[in-house]
C-alpha cells in the first residue's frame, strides 16, 4: 500500500497527521500538487509538484495510483477514479468513499455546480474541525492496521 495526497487543497493538520502516520508505520506517503509543499525530511514521504493547470495533480494521481493504494482527497471526481481502479479514497472530513457511496456523491456534486453556476450562492464547506480531524485520524488508523495485518 502506498498513501498519495492530493495536497493543493489538504489542510495542514491532516498532513501533519499522515506525516505521522508514513514515520511510525513506514508506509510510503506520496504529495502532489502544483503548488510547492513543505514537508518534513522523511524516507517515507516524497512531494511531486507539477505543471499547474486543471486536473493535473488529479490526473498525476490516477496515473500513479495501484489496487489497494489509499487516495487521501476532497475531490469526488477523482475519488470516483481512484475506486475504479481499486484504491481507496478517504477525504480529509474522514469519510471514507466507496463504490456504493460515490455516484451519489457525484450526483450530488454535480447538483450543487448546477446551482452555483445558475447563481444560487450554496456557500462553501465548514471549517474543518476537530471532530472532522478525529474522523480522519481513526478512519485512516483503521485503514493502515487492516493493511499491516494482511501482510
Amino acid at each position: 500500500m502506498k498513501i498519495w495526497v492530493d495536497a493543493d487543497a489538504c489542510p495542514v493538520a491532516i498532513k501533519d497527521i499522515l506525516f505521522k502516520a508514513a514515520n511510525r508505520t513506514g508506509i510510503q506517503l506520496s504529495l502532489i500538487a502544483n503548488q510547492p509543499v513543505r514537508i518534513p525530511p522523511s524516507r517515507y514521504i516524497s512531494f511531486l509538484q507539477v505543471s499547474s493547470g486543471f486536473d493535473v495533480a488529479d490526473n498525476e494521481i490516477v496515473n500513479r495510483v495501484n489496487c489497494g493504494d489509499l487516495v487521501i482527497t476532497s475531490d469526488i471526481p477523482l475519488a470516483a477514479e481512484v475506486i475504479d481502479k481499486g484504491a481507496l479514497a478517504l477525504s480529509p472530513r474522514g469519510e471514507l468513499y466507496t463504490a456504493d457511496n460515490i455516484r451519489a456523491r457525484l450526483n450530488m456534486r454535480d447538483f450543487m455546480d448546477t446551482l452555483r453556476s445558475s447563481g444560487v450562492n450554496t456557500g462553501g464547506p465548514a471549517a474543518l474541525s476537530q471532530a472532522d480531524r478525529k474522523s480522519f485520524a481513526n478512519h485512516l488508523d483503521r485503514i493502515l492496521t487492516r493493511n499491516t495485518t494482511q501482510d
